[in-house]
């Protein structure tokens, strides 16, 4: 288990102010806990940007009616095996479905799996949401 350790920062008071009505809007319980995540949230994108190895989930909405989508994602997802950990696949209603493709790997391979999914004709909306391993933020 790491050690606590308290510091001071000094800050603006405006800052300081927007600072405490977004810990508010947020539903942090106190600065400490906020200024955590906002420390976590920069060394995860130094992970993606450093190339290490990350983890990440990308979603996809697409209408499988249209013309070869479905087996499109399905080969896209073929080529990039070695870093898709699980899929999900969920029928929103009659022409919409939601997938969820779980990776990791090396950030570069992660962002070009994403982007070749969304760049599949049909797909209509597509995010990435980087996360990290875990082994190397606290």
């Amino acid at each position: 288990m790491s050690e606590l350790v308290r510091f001071g920062v000094s800050l603006e008071k405006p800052l300081l102010e927007r600072f405490d009505l977004l810990i508010r809007e947020r539903q942090y319980t106190n600065r400490s806990e906020a200024l955590r995540d906002l420390i976590r949230r920069e060394l995860v994108q130094r992970e993606w940007r450093e190339g290490r190895d990350v983890a990440g989930a990308i979603t996809l909405i697409y209408d499988h009616h249209k013309r070869d989508v479905l087996a499109r994602v399905m080969d896209t997802q073929h080529e990039f095996q070695k870093v898709i950990i699980s899929t999900q696949h969920i029928h929103l209603d009659h022409h919409n479905c939601l997938e969820i493709v779980a990776a990791r790997g090396k950030a570069e391979e992660v962002q070009k799996l994403a982007d070749a999914l969304r760049s599949i004709k049909g797909v209509r909306h597509g995010t990435l949401s980087m996360s990290s391993t875990g082994k190397e933020i606290g």
